[in-house]
Formats: C-alpha cells, sequence, structure tokens
C-alpha cells in the first residue's frame, strides 16, 4: 500500500501528471514524482486525474491506467476473472467492439451505485439487525452483473477460440447459424434494455 500522499488538486479539479522518458511520473499539481501505487490510491480517493508523455504530450491515461491494473493483479489482487478477460481479448478486433466500452461503463457505474445504496442502508441498521437480508441483496447484485457480463458471450467468442467443453451445454441438436449483423446488433440494444429494467426494478427494492 503506497503512503498517503496529498495529491495537490482541489476538489472538483484535473490533476495533470507528466510521465518521463527514464519513465517516472511527475504530479504537476504537488510538484512531487509518484508512483503508480499513489495515482492507484488517487483512483480510490476519487482525485481527476490525466497522464501525458512529457515528450510528445500525448495523453496516456488509458495505458498507464492499464498497468496500474496489470501491478495489482501481479500482486495477488485477483479482481478479474480469467474467462471475463479472456471474452474481452476475443472482443478486439471484433464487430461489436465500438458497444462493448459504453456497456461495461453502465454495467460498472450501476453496480457501484447499488452497493454505496447498501452500504448507506447497512450502516444504519443495529449491529446484528437485518444481515441476512443485506448478504441476500449483495449475492441478488452479484448475480446481476454476473449475468450482464455473460450477455456478451454469444458475441465474445467472433474470430477467437471457442468455449471449453466443459463450458457449453450438451445440446440434441445442432445449434443454429448466427444471425446476421443486424440481427445481432438488434438483439444486443434488446439484451442491453432487459439489464437497464432488472437495474432500475432492483435499485426500486432499495
Amino acid at each position: 500500500m503506497a503512503d498517503t500522499q496529498d495529491s495537490g488538486g482541489t476538489p472538483g479539479e484535473r490533476v495533470i501528471i507528466k510521465k518521463y522518458a527514464n519513465r517516472r511520473l511527475y504530479n504537476t499539481a504537488s510538484s512531487s514524482y509518484v508512483t503508480l501505487e499513489h495515482l492507484a490510491e488517487m483512483v480510490k480517493q476519487g482525485v481527476d486525474f490525466v497522464v501525458y508523455d512529457a515528450k510528445t504530450n500525448e495523453d496516456i491515461t488509458r495505458t498507464v491506467l492499464t498497468q496500474i491494473i496489470f501491478e495489482e493483479e501481479s500482486q495477488g489482487q485477483s479482481l478479474l476473472p480469467i474467462q471475463f478477460l479472456r471474452q474481452l481479448i476475443s472482443f478486439y478486433g471484433n464487430s461489436m467492439q465500438a458497444f462493448l466500452p459504453s456497456y461495461l461503463e453502465l454495467s460498472l457505474a450501476t453496480f457501484a451505485k447499488q452497493q454505496e445504496q447498501l452500504r448507506s442502508q447497512f450502516s444504519s441498521l443495529s449491529q446484528g439487525a437485518g444481515i441476512g437480508a443485506y448478504d441476500e441483496q449483495i449475492r441478488q447484485n452479484l448475480a446481476l452483473f454476473d449475468r450482464a457480463m455473460k450477455m456478451f458471450s454469444p458475441f465474445a467468442y467472433t474470430g477467437g477460440a471457442p468455449p471449453r467443453a466443459e463450458e457449453s451445454a450438451p445440446a440434441a441438436k445442432a445449434e443454429p447459424a448466427p444471425p446476421a449483423a443486424d440481427d445481432a446488433l438488434a438483439d444486443l440494444r434488446k439484451r442491453m434494455e432487459e439489464m437497464q429494467a432488472q437495474i432500475e426494478k432492483l435499485a426500486s427494492k432499495s
């Protein structure tokens, strides 16, 4: 865990991070060098920052955030399931690639919102009271999110490796031919609408 370090920014202000050729990261707001651990802590604290290459001034925020995820995963903080990573990789170059980022953002934002509501409700309960209901709601949310990720599985293997045999349900007859591109897009939109309806229904019960 990185030592707590002042980001140097003010609430609502975007902090500028410069990355130099020697791979050192410089926080222009606090006038200090930082590490990936410091940036990870800033993310957890809700500090908005953008990372630029000091030489080309190119925005490399995405690359640096990916490095942070790699570091967390390599240190045993396993958050991303292997099957999810396989599906994610298979989307590169896939015709559905353009739809995935916004869908994942919506799913994660809604999931985080639900967890925050549950934490708020749980904090108002007396010690030991209502824990069973809280745990059940958590399980429902996790199941809902898991279903959301699997909604893309019909498209995830297009052009990629097929799923393992044990992960595929046995079929008594041959699988139908995959739908045309327009039908696939229509089906995806329908699935997203169903997912949103389920999320809103769950939120209304919170």
